[in-house]
């Protein structure tokens, strides 16, 4: 055989090593179980130090998607809304384009975020509004794949599950097809260091809960309101009898 023919050789054995072990690392890992339950067509959008299935994928009403994701990941997941042609209404991650591929979603937008093994080798989630809202949104362990425990924030469900685009203040409302489509953090809509715990207000004492934040936290008072609002918001779980744990993100439900 030629050099050049085993190198040829070489580099293919490589490639699906590096495949097999890929495969592996996500197989091995943990699963977050993704539903729409929007009587709307939603584009998922996933953020993180990896970046599961491309960042992005389809959900009609009352579709089902599973993705894998490696041990101690770390990241937010979304939905987009009023996606085609160049752009989505809410939530878009550039161009209107179904894969996310590492760009963020543009507020105002709901974020489920998860770190997985984290300290103490728990898994630590929320349901965030501090960049505004867009569509209800929750996180709950799936069943059978954590152990049990006590606690109002341990492996229990985080969610937003209020329409708060209905009760959103005047000069935070954003308008699309239909009226409004999402909801605009204090910060995003004033731009205020008091708003966005910034400058001089970037401490729990000097930004404490200001009336807009109030309405997200009396809509959803399981999900972040605003910068430091942790220790109300954040939730904890562990994987049961030595497996990973897995987790359902439903929208609007």
């Amino acid at each position: 055989m030629k050099s050049e023919q085993i190198t040829q050789l070489l580099n293919k054995i490589n490639m699906k090593t590096l495949l097999v072990i890929t495969l592996f690392a996500f197989c091995s890992g943990h699963r977050i179980h993704f539903r729409n339950n929007c009587n709307k067509e939603v584009w998922v959008g996933i953020l993180g130090n990896t970046i599961p299935d491309q960042g992005g994928f389809k959900l009609s009403h009352g579709q089902s998607h599973s993705a894998y994701f490696p041990p101690h990941w770390s990241g937010r997941m979304w939905g987009r809304t009023g996606c085609g042609g160049s752009r989505c209404e809410t939530g878009d991650c550039g161009g209107g384009r179904l894969h996310c591929s590492g760009a963020g979603g543009v507020p105002p937008v709901t974020l489920a975020e998860i770190t997985f093994d984290g300290s103490g080798n728990q898994d630590f989630y929320d349901i965030s509004l501090v960049d505004g809202f867009n569509l209800p949104l929750s996180m709950r362990p799936r069943a059978g794949t954590t152990e049990g425990g006590s606690g109002s924030y341990y492996c229990r469900s985080a969610g937003c599950y209020t329409d708060v685009n209905n009760i959103c203040p005047s000069g935070m409302r954003l308008y699309g097809t239909g009226g409004v489509v999402a909801c605009k953090s204090a910060c995003l809509a004033f731009g205020r260091p008091e708003y966005c715990c910034s400058g001089t207000h970037n401490t729990p004492e000097r930004c404490p809960n200001f009336p807009y934040a109030q309405t997200f936290k009396s809509a959803c008072p399981q999900a972040y309101s605003y910068a430091y609002d942790d220790h109300k918001s954040t939730f904890t779980c562990r994987g049961a009898g030595g497996r990973q744990s897995e987790y359902d993100v439903v929208f609007c439900g």
